[in-house]
């Protein structure tokens, strides 16, 4: 099927990965990256400092939009009071594993938050989920995984890039794609399954997580707006 694009501000489709570990570590990512970046995912590292949710109004007083990462995986019932207790918070974005069970328990208490399935990581290759004991290649297990989520009423997916074109072209376009694992350079560290920015866009991704590359930058601010830069180009050529 042909791909129809998602009305998305271009420059909110560049999600920053703040996995820092304090919240005065956070801020000083949030200020100088200033408007380089409007989209801010924040996952399992800075919820150990206790202060996540305080990061979060943070993020929420300076206008930016918030992905909770933090992939619930409990009984449908827990990982339901969670998603219910996180639409009380200005979130846009939240993951919980792909589990049917889950993703139905999710989806009904989600109000305005856009539920994603975390289908595989994408620091896991085909020998990982070998070893895992899933007897597939990591294609056929993300869109397996995607047509469960939407079928159960979540809005999309994490999945790396590699398998964003199998998705449009066997998933309704309706599929939210967010794909972390982005590497503009030869790639060093442990993600696996990655791409670039323009490939990303290419096979068709809403939107991109990036960490390290900007973080590890020498300076991060001018990588990110590169970042934004071939996000616009790459998205008005599709």
């Amino acid at each position: 099927m042909s791909y129809s694009p998602k009305s998305i501000d271009p420059r909110d489709r560049l999600i920053f990965a703040l996995d820092v570990p304090t919240r005065s570590e956070a801020l000083e990512w949030v200020d100088r990256l200033g408007d380089a970046v409007t989209f801010y995912k924040i996952g399992m590292e800075l919820l150990t400092s206790g202060e996540y949710f305080q990061v979060l109004a943070d993020l929420a007083e300076r206008g930016k939009k918030i992905f909770v990462d933090l992939k619930f995986f409990d009984v449908p019932a827990t990982v339901a009071s969670a998603v219910k207790g996180l639409t009380r918070y200005p979130v846009t974005f939240c993951t919980i594993h792909g589990n049917d069970g889950m993703m139905r328990a999710a989806a009904a208490v989600k109000g305005d938050i856009r539920i994603l399935a975390v289908t595989a990581l994408t620091s896991l290759d085909q020998h990982d989920l070998d070893d895992l004991g899933f007897r597939c290649e990591p294609e056929q297990l993300v869109l397996s995984r995607a047509k469960a989520a939407l079928a159960a009423g979540c809005d999309g997916v994490v999945s790396s890039g590699l398998e964003v074109a199998a998705l449009r072209r066997d998933v309704d376009h309706a599929l939210i794609t967010v794909c972390p694992g982005i590497r503009p350079v030869g790639n060093v560290d442990d993600q696996k399954r990655t791409m670039d920015v323009a490939e990303a866009f290419a096979a068709g991704a809403d939107y991109i997580v990036v960490g390290r590359p900007i973080r590890q930058s020498a300076d991060p601010r001018a990588a990110a707006l590169a970042m934004q830069d071939a996000i616009a180009a790459a998205v008005a050529r599709r």
